[in-house]
């Protein structure tokens, strides 16, 4: 069995993930109303994403609920649950764990190729140009750029639902490890406070595998 996810994810953390669309999920009605006017292929992501979320809730021992989307289109969970749903061509995913083992998460997914031309000064700070130029040069295999993008969406991801803040792209300092397959995350966003403490910096990891990148967040409880 193929497992890309789990391996960058804490203990306690459940990881759910297919390659194709499942077929004949059954959504709640809440869950159908959100689809109503959705195309084809995005009631296909959605429904395997949630398929995956309910995977993941009966492995933690908890019985299957409407997932709906938030305000920022983020996955409502269980209130003593958390977790994150990633979806690209060729992949779906879901990370789950109790409040208890985790104070969030944020999964990612992306091809792995260049990001559209331009696309990149908007999402790279000065601090990153420096050594994104680099290890382009050095380790063409990887698309770096593209990983610098799903580092900050996973980011983002674990950041919001304990925030409600959505800094800028470039408010958001990203330091590679690359030997390691890790990253850190810096959010330069003065007085940001999550449940009454700060998360100045975010730790991660990431994979690279069947032309994908994929990019995990954890925050420890």
């Amino acid at each position: 069995m193929i497992r890309l996810l789990a391996p960058l994810l804490p203990p306690k953390t459940v990881a759910v993930e297919v390659f194709s669309d499942v077929t004949n999920v059954n959504l709640f009605p809440a869950e159908e109303l959100v689809m109503a006017n959705a195309s084809a292929q995005r009631r296909a992501e959605f429904a395997t994403g949630r398929a995956c979320a309910r995977a993941a809730l009966a492995r933690l021992g908890i019985a299957a609920v409407p997932i709906l989307p938030g305000s920022r289109g983020e996955p409502q969970w269980p209130a003593d649950v958390v977790g994150s749903i990633t979806h690209c061509a060729g992949y779906r995913a879901c990370a789950a764990a109790r409040l208890s083992d985790a104070a969030a998460l944020g999964i990612d997914a992306e091809p792995d190729e260049a990001l559209p031309r331009g696309l990149l000064d908007d999402i790279a700070a000065p601090s990153e140009r420096g050594w994104l130029a680099d290890l382009t040069a050095r380790i063409p295999q990887v698309s770096w750029d593209r990983l610098l993008f799903s580092v900050k969406e996973s980011a983002y991801k674990a950041w919001f639902p304990l925030t409600h803040r959505l800094p800028a792209f470039q408010d958001v300092a990203v330091s590679l490890r690359p030997g390691e397959r890790e990253f850190s995350v810096c959010v330069l966003e003065p007085d940001a406070a999550a449940t009454g403490r700060s998360v100045p910096q975010l730790q991660g990891r990431w994979v690279t595998a069947r032309g994908l990148l994929i990019t995990a967040v954890s925050i420890p409880s």
